[in-house]
């Protein structure tokens, strides 16, 4: 049976196999969410993603998770907000599908998201989790694995706008 969690709080604290870094190109870290989980990793992680030569727009690579409670980080990189006409939908749905498939190519079973693209990128919210509930109810539709993904809201207002979408657009 899949799974879909909204969770507000601090995506480095949880107890899954893999957590979504939503990283700048170079993932050599920044601000936000992918500061956050640089500094919880620890230097190792700077170290192995020094070795994978950056990642382009909506595709995903993976890491250890090193000092996090999660084995695995799988950074993406998500678009840039430029006003919806400059393929911004397609590259925030790659994300989400290009991290899900290296989790279920990895065998991992449960997966936490940020809200990929609506910090400094500036992509409206209920936009971006309304391509990523549906993004990632298609593809746990056709894969089995992973069986349980997380939403991770960082604010009150994040995990509002997750749970009405969630409510309105998932149903088993």
């Amino acid at each position: 049976m899949c799974e879909i969690i909204i969770y507000r709080g601090d995506i480095t604290e949880l107890d899954v196999i893999a957590i979504v870094n939503a990283a700048k190109r170079s993932l050599l870290g920044g601000g936000g969410v992918d500061g956050a989980i640089h500094r919880a990793a620890g230097r190792r992680l700077l170290q192995e993603c020094r070795s994978l030569g950056g990642c382009q727009t909506g595709e995903a690579k993976i890491t250890f998770g090193y000092d996090l409670r999660a084995d695995y980080v799988i950074h993406t990189v998500g678009p840039v907000w430029q006003g919806g006409s400059d393929q911004e939908a397609e590259l925030l749905a790659a994300c989400y599908k290009n991290s899900l498939l290296i989790a279920s190519e990895k065998g991992i079973h449960s997966i936490a998201f940020p809200a990929i693209s609506t910090g400094v990128y500036g992509y409206p919210k209920k936009q971006a989790a309304r391509i990523a509930i549906e993004t990632v109810k298609v593809f746990m539709s056709e894969h089995k694995v992973p069986a349980k993904v997380i939403f991770v809201c960082f604010s009150e207002q994040d995990e509002i706008i997750y749970q009405e979408l969630l409510k309105n657009l998932y149903v088993l």
